[in-house]
Formats: C-alpha cells, sequence, structure tokens
C-alpha cells in the first residue's frame, strides 16, 4: 500500500511514463478535435456542414481552408507527432481566434471550449510530442537528439 501512495503523489513521473503520457495525450486530445469539431465542418455525421464563422473578416476561401485544416489536417500531424509544435500554431489560431473573438463576450459555458483546447495545445507546444513520435525518430536520425 505504502508503495502504490508514493507512486500516486510522485511529483516527477518517470521519462518512460512522460513519454507514454505525451503519447497517449496528444492522440485522444487531436482525435477528439478532429471528431468534435472538423468532421461536423465537413458535413460528416450531421444533417448539415457547419458555417464555419469568420470574425477576421478574412476571404471567405481562406478562412474555410484555414478552419478545416486546423481542425482536420493539422491534429493528424499532432498525433503522428510530424512537426508537431509547428501543426499545433494553426491549431492555436483557430482555438484562440473562437476564445478570445468569436466568444469572449459569450458565456462561460460557450467559451470554455476555445479555452480549453487552447490551454491543452499550448501544453503541447511547450512539452512537445516527446520520444514517442516521428519528430523525435527524425531527429534521432539525424543526430539532433
Amino acid at each position: 500500500m505504502k508503495k502504490i501512495f508514493q507512486i500516486i503523489t510522485r511529483t516527477n513521473p518517470s521519462d518512460k511514463a512522460q513519454h507514454w503520457v505525451l503519447l497517449v495525450y496528444r492522440v485522444l486530445l487531436s482525435a477528439e478535435l478532429i471528431y468534435a469539431h472538423g468532421l461536423k465542418k465537413m458535413g460528416v455525421g450531421v444533417a448539415e456542414a457547419e458555417v464555419i464563422p469568420n470574425p477576421l473578416h478574412l476571404p471567405e476561401a481562406f478562412n474555410s481552408l484555414f478552419a478545416d485544416a486546423a481542425n482536420l489536417v493539422f491534429p493528424l500531424f499532432v498525433i503522428v507527432g510530424l512537426f508537431t509544435r509547428i501543426a499545433i500554431l494553426p491549431i492555436l489560431a483557430v482555438t484562440l481566434t473562437g476564445y478570445f473573438v468569436l466568444h469572449f463576450h459569450d458565456a462561460p459555458l460557450i467559451k470554455d471550449t476555445p479555452y480549453i483546447y487552447s490551454l491543452n495545445y499550448l501544453l503541447l507546444l511547450v512539452m512537445g510530442p516527446g520520444r514517442y513520435s516521428l519528430d523525435a525518430y527524425i531527429f534521432k536520425r539525424s543526430g539532433h537528439l
């Protein structure tokens, strides 16, 4: 029982555990983004495709392409851990715009979704994809790790 308590209360997880957690975290987070937001924009699983808001008044084609890529394509990069930090930037652009521009004056229960996604992807931006990623494999092979 003492051993279990020590494992649960440990403030510094083992290096191996940290990398496994980063793998599971980035896969589940990005899969949820694709499922909950990306597929709706393409009309999958809903009667009608979700209209993509354009609060910055960008050209419609660019706005739609950027939002679709941030909700469908770039999360795939995050899942496999390929160019992870770069792939997170457009996701953050969409989620932070959603929070600070589109939903800033809305009720907390509405604006919490872009806020939580932003926090999660900011954490991944700082932590990186971990050892179990294509980034780690590529940089290890190239001698940069």
